[in-house]
């Protein structure tokens, strides 16, 4: 017993160090709350709310909770009313053991703004425990020569309770021999001691019993009694006596199993069984008797279970040398044990926050605590992270450490972190710890769509199918979640005369471009539009991207002949002078593509001839010219078929009948003079019938151009009319009535020409076309066009 009294004052000493040290760092005076042992759980202790000045609402706001100094959760704090009260009942002797004041040592930490208040407890003794002897009967051997006042010690009864409710008096039954003397020893606990009142007699009482009985001073008291019997030996005169009477010893808690503790002496005058020593332990505890043996011959006591510093810092042994006459001596042997760096230190999280969001500033993410069951250097320890983390460690009070973020995390850079924590202690060699923590990164809708390209370029063919996918626009978001779902969307086409909604739809999920309905090339060549694409964020982030159609031309489209007119009612013949040279332009075949590129490129062939070797026609330009000269034996009138066709896949044809009409000597006055030089010789004698022949000719032509001239105005004036009469339909019905065909620029013609237009007549009849009186070959004059694409027609001879 004096041995754990020893040890209990040591463990105060080290408390109270602790506690003042702790109020120097802490500021706040430790404020101490008693409480009874076996107290009911939901007993109530103190008020903290009240304690700490702080508002009821103030400890749930500000995350307040209790942390004991051995993790056990024997106290809760209610946050509502600020009440500390147990959380199960209390056992002072498991908590402290024979330590007089047990007092459990907490903290209040406020989390928002962190602050730690230090706390005690005091867990106040009930009388729970009655006094036991460590045996029901001991045995004293007492020489029959002991004068009166010879005092024997007797094994102490052992109380758990401690203070007034421990062991106060010893008793022993009524006797005449002897009286119990209790005594105080240096670690407060008292002991007994047999005191003899007047001498013995062996021969008159060889053996005595007595009742010893300890007394406690609880309300009520309790108590425990064991048998001593008393046998009265013969004279033996020596006492065994040790080398010395105390001994010191210090040993590691490392140490092995069987190692050597110490090894007492003890001698004995006497000769023979008087002489004999044996060694025993005088008082042994169940702790000691479990890990110490005493060998009682040799007096070596050794380790038979390994120490632990942290559980039990130095033991007290008493040994008795009994010799063989009955007679003993004692010694007490103090173990001190060494510490050595056997604990590693410990790690416990309080609070974790996982996920936080990115973009935030300094964020707590941890708060946890470290501690280290070893003494001196080996229980001072140092914390840390990697180096290559935005996080920092920020030491609080009672060594607490707050891990917080250095600055706003990015998602998108690095959406989770391992963080190890390392707490190494400073003992030799050093310990460490490691605790992993995941920290996850929240996304935050802080990055907008972004398109694959800024602008696309999709290309269809006309004449399409409806629904018609002609492209995708694809934009991807950094983000994650909901802030990466993303919504396409047309925006409204900034010309408000382009009809979008009709044209092109997309696909809100995949971005898909579809054509509405079919394109026409020739109506709508290529059209743009934005395109939006959206997150699910809060708020939402958007971009754009331009979009251009562009209409791939479809030859859809037949050539179509302007001239020769082929709606007339009756054919208007070309007509072609006999004397016309090889080569001669009799035509020029005028026609349009509404396609582009290689689909509106016409080409021209000839493909059925009155006479097959008499014309030929230009493959590119439409000419249609004489291909030898005429002869006598040509038929007047001459029908050609021409075929007009584009270059498209696959191609698109059209055809023209052309009516050529023969004429002698009337178209002569129009042919370009022969271009002579200089007169032949004898061409002055000739002269005056020349001129005689010309003027005579001449006449004749004025006659007959006279004669037609009138015939032709009458036929203008009766179609005018009926022109008239049917609703002005006359273009539609079958040529344009006396104009000319006006080509600029445009279709297949290499020059402008001017051709004179006929009407036909109502039945029958042939029309004549006449040249102008020009020189051959160079009809055309510049021709206008109007509007591009579609020719013009101009009045240039009023027949």
């Amino acid at each position: 017993m004096e041995v754990g009294g020893e040890r209990c004052a040591k463990q105060r000493q080290v408390l109270i160090l602790f506690l003042l040290l702790g109020v120097a760092l802490a500021g706040w005076e430790s404020r101490r709350y008693s409480v009874m042992e076996e107290a009911e759980s939901g007993s109530f202790v103190a008020n903290l709310a009240k304690d700490l000045g702080l508002g009821v609402g103030e400890l749930a706001a500000r995350e307040a909770q209790v942390v004991s100094e051995d993790n056990e959760p024997r106290l809760q704090l209610d946050l509502q009313t600020g009440e500390l009260i147990l959380n199960e009942k209390l056992d002072r002797e498991e908590m402290c053991g024979s330590t007089e004041t047990c007092v459990m040592h907490f903290q209040v930490l406020l989390k928002k703004p962190m602050e730690v208040f230090r706390a005690e407890l005091l867990v106040r003794d009930i009388n729970d425990h009655s006094p036991e002897f460590p045996e029901r009967e001991m045995t004293l051997k007492i020489l029959e020569t002991s004068p009166p006042g010879t005092v024997f010690p007797l094994k102490k009864a052992q109380d758990l309770d401690v203070g007034n409710n421990n062991i106060q008096n010893y008793y022993i039954s009524p006797n005449s021999y002897f009286h119990v003397s209790t005594r105080n020893r240096g670690d407060g606990r008292k002991y007994p001691e047999l005191v003899l009142d007047k001498e013995l007699d062996r021969e008159e009482q060889a053996e005595l019993r007595l009742t010893v009985t300890a007394l406690d001073g609880g309300s009520p008291p309790r108590s425990g009694t064991a048998q001593v019997r008393i046998s009265i030996l013969d004279v033996n005169d020596n006492a065994p006596e040790f080398a010395q009477t105390h001994y010191q010893v210090q040993v590691s808690e490392d140490s092995p199993v069987g190692t050597l503790v110490v090894k007492v002496s003890a001698r004995d005058l006497d000769a023979g069984t008087n002489g004999e020593i044996s060694y025993s332990l005088f008082y042994s505890s169940q702790e000691i008797s479990s890990t110490f043996e005493l060998d009682s011959i040799s007096g070596e006591v050794r380790l038979i279970k390994k120490l632990d510093f942290e559980t039990v810092p130095s033991y007290e042994l008493e040994i008795d040398a009994s010799d063989g006459g009955g007679l003993s001596g004692k010694c007490s042997v103090s173990i001190e044990v060494v510490d050595v760096n056997d604990n590693s230190p410990e790690l416990t999280i309080s609070s974790l926050t996982s996920p936080i969001p990115e973009n935030a500033p300094e964020t707590e993410v941890a708060l946890f605590r470290i501690r280290d069951r070893d003494s001196g250097d080996n229980g001072r320890m140092a914390c840390s992270i990697q180096d290559d983390l935005p996080f920092l460690l920020k030491p609080s009070e009672e060594n607490f450490y707050t891990l917080v973020t250095e600055g706003a995390l990015d998602r998108e850079e690095r959406a989770e972190y391992n963080i190890t924590i390392t707490v190494s202690d400073l003992g030799t060699p050093r310990r460490h710890t490691q605790h992993n923590l995941t920290v996850r990164v929240a996304d935050v809708n802080d990055n907008a769509p972004a398109f694959s390209q800024p602008a696309y370029t999709l290309r269809v063919r006309e004449n399409n199918s409806p629904a018609l996918h002609i492209g995708t626009v694809r934009a991807t978001d950094a983000d994650a979640g909901a802030n990466a779902q993303l919504t396409y969307s047309l925006l409204p086409p900034s010309d408000p005369h382009l009809p979008l909604a009709s044209l092109v739809a997309i696909n809100p999920d995949t971005g898909q471009l579809f054509a509405l309905r079919a394109l026409d090339y020739e109506a709508l060549r290529a059209f743009d539009f934005q395109v939006r694409a959206a997150d699910r964020g809060a708020p939402a982030l958007s971009s754009q991207a331009r979009v251009r159609v562009l209409v791939a031309d479809a030859n859809d489209h037949a050539p179509v002949v302007l001239y020769p007119p082929q709606n007339a009612s009756a054919p208007c013949p070309e007509l072609l002078p006999r004397a016309a040279e090889p080569g001669y332009l009799l035509a020029k075949v005028v026609a349009v593509d509404g396609d582009a590129g290689q689909n509106a490129w016409l080409s021209y062939r000839l493909l059925q001839a009155t006479e097959p070797g008499l014309f030929g026609v230009g493959a590119h330009s439409g000419e249609v010219r004489t291909a030898r000269p005429l002869s006598e034996r040509d038929a007047p009138r001459q029908r050609l078929l021409l075929l007009v066709r584009d270059h498209g896949e696959p191609p698109l044809s059209a055809s023209v009948a052309l009516h050529v009409l023969l004429v002698d000597g009337f178209s002569q006055p129009y042919l370009p003079p022969p271009e002579a030089p200089g007169r032949a010789p004898g061409a002055g004698a000739d002269e005056p019938l020349t001129v005689s022949l010309v003027g005579a000719l001449a006449c004749v032509s004025a006659l007959l151009v006279g004669s037609l001239l009138a015939l032709g105005a009458g036929r203008l004036c009766r179609r005018g009319g009926a022109a008239s009469a049917g609703g002005g339909s006359g273009p539609a019905e079958g040529g344009v009535a006396g104009q000319l065909l006006d080509v600029g620029g445009t279709g297949t013609l290499a020059h402008s020409y001017r051709y004179e237009v006929c009407l036909a007549g109502v039945s029958g009849s042939d029309e004549f076309k006449f040249l102008k009186p020009v020189f051959p070959n160079i009809l055309g004059q510049d021709v206008e066009r109007k509007s591009e694409g579609s020719p013009t027609f101009e009045n240039s001879l009023g027949i």
